[in-house]
């Protein structure tokens, strides 16, 4: 599962550098570094058009292009990558919309339900994780306002992640990012159907997990803080852990 992620990157055009993609002038005053970010906030997709790559804003939590409404948003912010390609919730995006979802790390928790412990996974070297991901376009009929939306696809856990949660995102390599956003004309559910290997656990050694403050336990929580690792008082007299 992926219920909270990162991307502290700071400045807009060098993230897109980084990504080798277009972007348009007025998205750049809607970027900031993101600590916390949660079910239905605003995010960035990286898809490709006319054999270009484009970074776009779009909502997390995929809504369906047939909806009536965006209440489903949050139920399908993941979408297990086994059975993607035949679920009708996902099967359309899966063949026709895939995306990349470019992070730096992502949050799961231990610990009892009212004392929750916030584990960051995210690159020993501080790479971007480019998460696999479909998007959709969905036309709010009382605004008559098209909104883009995504989620996020899960495989089983790696090593380092397995000891927390039963889930992770797909990591995709980048060398096959423009592989899995490409979409041919013709044979789609075919070509789709060719990537399946690709949604597989992330390398051992791609990430680290670090316990971090429990100020992530709150969405309203946003900014660099979060990251700090988790103090003394926190892990109630132990010190701060990497795991």
């Amino acid at each position: 599962m992926c219920g909270r992620f990162t991307l502290t990157r700071r400045d807009f055009d060098k993230l897109a550098a980084e990504l080798d993609a277009e972007t348009r002038p007025e998205d750049a005053a809607l970027y900031r570094p993101r600590y916390n970010i949660a079910p239905t906030d605003q995010h960035w997709i990286l898809r490709e058009k006319n054999e270009r790559r484009q970074l776009l804003p779009a909502r997390w939590g995929l809504v369906n292009s047939w909806a009536k409404d965006a209440k489903g948003a949050a139920r399908q912010i993941n979408a297990r990558g086994e059975s993607a390609l035949k679920r009708p919730a996902f099967r359309d995006a899966f063949a026709d919309r895939r995306c990349v979802v470019p992070a730096d790390g992502f949050f799961e928790w231990i610990g009892a339900k009212e004392s929750r412990r916030p584990i960051w996974f995210h690159s020993p070297h501080g790479e971007l994780l480019l998460f696999a991901g479909l998007y959709e376009s969905w036309l709010n009929p009382a605004t008559n306002e098209w909104m883009r939306t995504f989620t996020i696809l899960t495989t089983d856990p790696n090593d380092v992640v397995q000891p927390v949660h039963d889930r992770m995102p797909v990591i995709l390599p980048p060398e096959r990012i423009d592989e899995w956003i490409f979409v041919p004309a013709q044979n789609r559910e075919a070509h789709a159907q060719r990537l399946l290997p690709l949604l597989r656990p992330a390398a051992h050694d791609a990430l680290v997990a670090t316990e971090v403050s429990r100020r992530v336990n709150s969405v309203a929580n946003d900014d660099a803080a979060c990251l700090e690792p988790a103090n003394n008082s926190e892990l109630t007299g132990e010190a701060p852990r990497l795991l």
